[in-house]
Order: C-alpha cells, then sequence, then structure tokens
C-alpha cells in the first residue's frame, strides 16, 4: 500500500561541479500503488536533485499514479506499452533510451527486467540495474512458471544488481552472485518521525469509525492479491472475534480479490466488525488507529509496511516466509502458515499491548532503516557509477 508522500526539501543543497543531474530512467511497470513504488518515490523525496533526476516509466495500462506528488517531486512521467506486448514494448524503450541519453536505467520489476534492461543494452545505455523487490510462492502456480523462467535471463542483461535484502537478493541472482557480493542491499527505507505514534490521530480515526477506546484493532495494509493471504486474515480474525466480541480488522488496499474477500466477511456474518478502508492515503496516521499489525504473506522481500509499521511502535505478527531481517523491536512474532487461522488468533490474543508506543521505537530503533541515511547511500552508488 502506498503511503502518502509529499515534498521534501531537507535533501542537501551543496554546490557541486556537475553541470547537469545524472538523468535515471525508473522501469516501474504496471503501477498498483503498493509498497515497491512508495519506496521509490520516497527514496527520491530524499535526494537532491540537483545531483540526479528520475523519469518515472510505467506501462499505459496503468491507473490512479499518483501524477501531483511525482510532480511536486519534480520527477516526470513516461508512458510505454505493455510487456505483453513484447517488441512494441522493446522497441519504443529502446528508442526513449536512446533519444533522452540516461545515464542509468534502473529496472524495478523484478524478473521482468530482462526486456527493459535489453533495451537499455542495445540503446547503450552504460548503467543497467537489476532490482529485485521480492521472492515467490508455490502455491501461486502460473506466476512461478513465469518468474522461474525469466529467473536465470534476468540479471544477465544488467551490469549491478541490486535488491531490498538478502532473501530477494538470493532468489532473483543467485547464491553464488549474492555470497561474492555482487548485490547491493538498498533496504525498504522510511522517514521514521513521519510514522511515528501519534495519539492524535489514534482518537480521530477511531472516533471516525465508531471504534472504542478499549476495542482491540488489528490492521493489514496490503494489495487484495493472493500474495498477501486475505483469505487467511480473515480466517484468523474470525477466529479472534469468536473469543473477543470487543475487536476489529481494518484492511487498507485494494486488488483484484477485494471483492470475494469481502463475499466472505459478508458469509461469516463479520460485515460490523470488518472495515475496508480502500486505498489509504494516510496509512502512516493508520498505524496509531491500531494495537496489532498482521502479514500473513506467502511471501514478500522485505515488506515496507512491517518496517512502518514497527516505527509506530506497533507489535507485529509475521509468516515465516518473510525474512526476519523486517523486525527491529521487541514484541514481534513469526508464525509458521502451517499454524492454524486458531492458533495466529491465539499468539495475537497474547501479545503485550501498550500506546506508549515512541519510547520502544525509540529505544530500539535501527537506523538501517532511516531514508535519510540510505538515501545517501543511493546517492553516493548513483554518483559513483555514472563515471564508469
Amino acid at each position: 500500500m502506498r503511503a502518502e508522500t509529499s515534498p521534501n526539501t531537507s535533501f542537501n543543497n551543496k554546490s557541486t561541479t556537475q553541470k547537469s543531474p545524472i538523468k535515471v530512467a525508473q522501469i516501474m511497470g504496471k503501477y498498483h500503488g503498493g509498497g515497491v513504488e512508495s519506496i521509490i518515490f520516497n527514496y527520491y523525496n530524499h535526494l537532491d536533485h540537483n545531483q540526479v533526476q528520475f523519469d518515472f516509466i510505467f506501462d499505459k495500462d496503468s491507473s490512479n499514479i499518483p501524477k501531483k506528488i511525482i510532480k511536486q517531486l519534480n520527477g516526470n512521467i513516461i508512458f510505454v506499452p505493455s510487456y505483453t506486448k513484447l517488441f512494441h514494448y522493446i522497441k519504443t524503450l529502446t528508442k526513449l533510451f536512446k533519444t533522452n541519453n540516461y545515464n542509468i536505467v534502473h529496472s524495478n520489476i523484478n524478473t521482468l527486467s530482462l526486456f527493459p534492461l535489453y533495451a537499455a543494452k542495445k540503446a547503450g545505455v552504460p548503467i543497467r540495474i537489476a532490482h529485485s523487490h521480492s521472492t515467490s510462492n508455490k502455491k501461486e502456480h502460473f506466476r512461478n512458471l513465469i518468474k522461474n523462467t525469466l529467473r536465470p535471463f534476468s540479471k544477465i542483461y544488467a551490469t549491478h544488481y541490486f535488491a531490498c535484502g538478502e532473501l530477494a537478493g538470493r532468489y532473483q541472482f543467485g547464491n553464488r552472485a549474492f555470497n561474492s557480493q555482487k548485490v547491493t542491499i538498498i533496504p525498504n527505507a522510511i522517514d521514521f518521525d513521519k510514522f511515528q505514534f501519534n495519539e492524535q490521530a489514534r482518537n480521530e480515526i477511531r472516533k471516525k469509525f465508531n471504534i472504542s477506546k478499549d476495542t482491540l484493532v488489528i490492521g493489514h495494509i496490503g494489495r487484495f492479491n493472493t500474495q498477501k493471504n486475505h483469505t487467511f486474515i480473515i480466517d484468523i480474525f474470525h477466529e479472534l472475534h469468536n473469543h473477543n466480541e470487543n475487536s476489529i480488522l481494518m484492511l487498507a488496499g485494494s486488488g483484484p480479490l477485494e471483492n470475494s474477500i469481502k463475499n466472505k466477511v459478508k458469509k461469516l456474518h463479520l460485515e460490523n466488525n470488518v472495515i475496508f478502508l480502500g486505498q489509504c492515503n494516510y496509512a502512516h496516521r493508520l498505524y496509531s488507529a491500531l494495537d496489532v499489525f498482521i502479514l500473513p504473506s506467502l511471501y514478500e522481500g522485505l515488506p515496507v509496511v512491517g518496517i512502518e509499521a514497527q516505527a509506530n511502535g506497533l507489535p507485529c505478527v509475521f509468516s515465516d516466509s518473510i525474512t526476519k531481517d523486517v523486525s527491529f523491536i521487541k514484541n514481534n512474532v513469526f508464525l509458521s502458515l502451517k499454524d492454524s487461522a486458531k492458533e495466529w488468533s491465539r499468539q495475537i490474543s497474547t501479545l503485550p499491548l501498550t500506546t506508549q508506543r515512541h519510547a520502544m521505537v525509540k529505544n530500539n530503533l535501527n537506523s538501517y532503516y532511516d531514508i535519510k541515511k540510505a538515501s545517501n547511500k543511493l546517492l553516493s552508488y548513483y554518483l559513483s557509477k555514472e563515471t564508469i
């Protein structure tokens, strides 16, 4: 789920001998308003635009692109045909890369990076980055067929490899490349100040939805697709609600499975206890209204919503398919997807809850996920590679 982004003018505006900024083509694919997009926008928000310029390249069939936000960030939006029209896609990208004379093409579409990076090589772009943001799960048979077919080729036109974490890096680029330190980790970093616990936000959001102060609120932010495992989330909440009627589930996001999840909620007679928020542009405030954050994903790279939730001090319940690198505060729990919904419910019920969350985050803060430091690392990398 994309967190709301606003222009940031706190980046370092030191003078530079560089006459014009490095031009980076950010390959975004089809826009979904998910975590990957929010990460890239967040990095650009904290980069010195006198030194680096992003062009965001989206598939034409994208919808609800945050044009206003990108414009505020001084970024450009360019549309290209969908990769499903492969010949036209590659031809258009090749011409675009040549015409705009990019220094760097940075592809964020995982194993599909094969195609834009091939076009970038044809166009003579010197720096071609393949960025792995995710892994896979055996339950998604068709997607896995595509991923596993493309994975061995996804790095052959790349000059450099990025990943959000170790699991994602090993998955796309292989153990040999990762162990030989050919993969650069670019963490899913956030602005910790933006996501800290806010009691006023908690009270306002709970009042808006008529939620009492003593109600247990479980929350999830994620696109309604197979990966996020919403069916299991409903099963877990059903078990929880059977034992604690004073409980609410809040779901933020949209996607192809949203209607089927709503139908399941109706069948279980939970309509009055499950709140569907849709695309949420106030996620940074929403976390404060929650008591527990749940993420039983079938697979992830390194989920940014998990970082955001912890920055708010929320106890999180993650599936064991998510790397433990995501965890940096106490009270988090990792559970097996083989465990029953009843067991997940029991574990949630035993979590220590508190609204005194700011101190806990401050004492356990992992600066590795601090966007201010991480964006400086990315900028230094761009600047150094531009001279190759």
